[in-house]
């Protein structure tokens, strides 16, 4: 199983590992991309205001850009511990036990725009980069990365649960994906506590002692952790809280 998370824009500072090596990531096929966008990334980095611009952050933000630059030598983190925010806080990976982290790390991956997929042991510094950005010299990241990604995916003989957000779920679709909504009883979609169920969601089948193979077993799975989830479709479930 790959449960495939949506990244943050805020990632925690420093880190304790070796500087970004592309080759001990997962999916070596998308070293190519990843090289070409990294290497935009810091030449643009050279040139403040149109990083600003690129990036879409105020000139309170040079700091950002500032990491961007650094992106070949600054420190390393686990991608499970670098990405912040709302899901990652109910994810809390912190708390995880030893056995329960191991297998994390195999079962959690992070959509990033820069490096396709990391799994959640692979090893990256910290940088400013959204799925919906536009590079200068690369153009929209929404057509770079699906002609690698897809076929990435499709090579994968696994459930994926899909939590991305819109601007990731475009770098690449994936048709055998299981997607899921959070919603009221009502059926209405739920913004404000959307990221949080989902890492809700994900810290439970990150810890399952029986990895789920198939959807029935996600829900099996889900149910017996107190989630209200239901089937809406072949591929399709409906996470259930109370607005």
């Amino acid at each position: 199983m790959l449960v495939l998370l949506p990244p943050s824009e805020t990632k925690a500072p420093g880190g304790d590992g070796p500087p970004l090596d592309l080759d001990a990531l997962s999916f070596p096929e998308l070293n190519p991309v990843r090289r070409k966008i990294a290497e935009a990334l810091v030449d643009l980095a050279a040139d403040v205001p149109a990083s600003l611009k690129a990036l879409s952050l105020s000139p309170r933000q040079e700091d950002e850009v500032a990491r961007n630059a650094a992106l070949w030598s600054s420190p390393t983190l686990p991608a499970l511990e670098r990405y912040t925010g709302v899901l990652y806080d109910a994810l809390d990976i912190g708390a995880f036990t030893k056995a329960q982290l191991a297998k994390a790390e195999q079962r959690l991956a992070v959509a990033s725009a820069l490096f396709g997929i990391a799994r959640g042991a692979d090893r990256i510094p910290g940088y400013r980069l959204s799925g919906g950005s536009s590079l200068p010299s690369l153009g929209a990241l929404r057509a770079l990365w699906p002609p690698v990604l897809e076929p990435t995916f499709g090579a994968l003989d696994e459930l994926i649960v899909d939590l991305r957000s819109g601007a990731y779920a475009a770098l690449a679709r994936i048709p055998g994906a299981v997607a899921v909504r959070v919603v009221t009883p009502g059926g209405k979609t739920v913004s404000h506590h959307n990221k949080a169920y989902k890492g809700k969601l994900a810290a439970v089948l990150a810890k399952a002692g029986r990895e789920p193979s198939t959807v029935e077993g996600l829900l099996s799975t889900a149910t017996r952790r107190g989630l209200h989830i239901e089937r809406t479709g072949d591929l399709e479930l409906e996470m259930i809280i109370e607005g």
